[in-house]
């Protein structure tokens, strides 16, 4: 092996580990009692192409993934799925969920109880599991690493409107590669 195939095997061996230890929102949760950290749960479906492009571009990039394994507890919950969540005293399941259907399926309970109508969407929660704010859409890996220590720094906390939101952005330099 030469030593250029060498040091691509490398390159493609670290770009291919860089993941997120996706876990439920109840395993979250339950972790969230132990150690409190705050939670991003990224709402997607089985047929929506920008939820496959966030997955693979953003969330396979290795600082977004190290970023969010080390801040947060990771969620991937699907908006059409069968899981059943409990949360906030709420047991929430998708009970017109049909394993048999193609493409599209019945809104979960729990998406809705979120608002959630676009798809991917990232939803943040505090450490005390209060919901935060949904951020829908796809976005790239400096996008996502804007509303990553948005959230990660409680600087969302400083922002009372929409001014302070603007200035707050036009002032954040991103550092992520990708």
């Amino acid at each position: 092996m030469g030593l250029r195939s060498l040091i691509l095997f490398f390159i493609s061996c670290t770009f291919s580990s860089a993941q997120v230890n996706w876990m439920t929102m109840d395993e979250a949760l339950a972790a969230q009692k132990s150690n409190p950290k705050k939670i991003i749960v990224d709402v997607y479906t089985s047929w929506c192409g920008p939820c496959k492009l966030l997955d693979k571009n953003t969330f396979g990039n290795a600082e977004v993934s190290a970023f969010i394994n080390q801040n947060y507890y990771p969620v991937k919950f699907n908006a059409e799925g069968k899981e059943e969540v409990n949360y906030n005293g709420n047991r929430f399941e998708n009970p017109r969920y049909d394993p048999n259907r193609k493409g599209r399926n019945a809104r979960h309970q729990f998406t809705a109880y979120l608002g959630i109508t676009g798809y991917p969407t990232v939803a943040f929660f505090d450490e005390n599991s209060n919901y935060l704010a949904p951020i829908v859409g796809y976005h790239n890996v400096q996008q996502m690493e804007f509303y990553l220590k948005l959230f990660s720094s409680n600087d969302y906390k400083q922002l009372k409107s929409q001014e302070d939101f603007t200035n707050y952005y036009k002032n954040f330099t991103a550092q992520f590669k990708g």
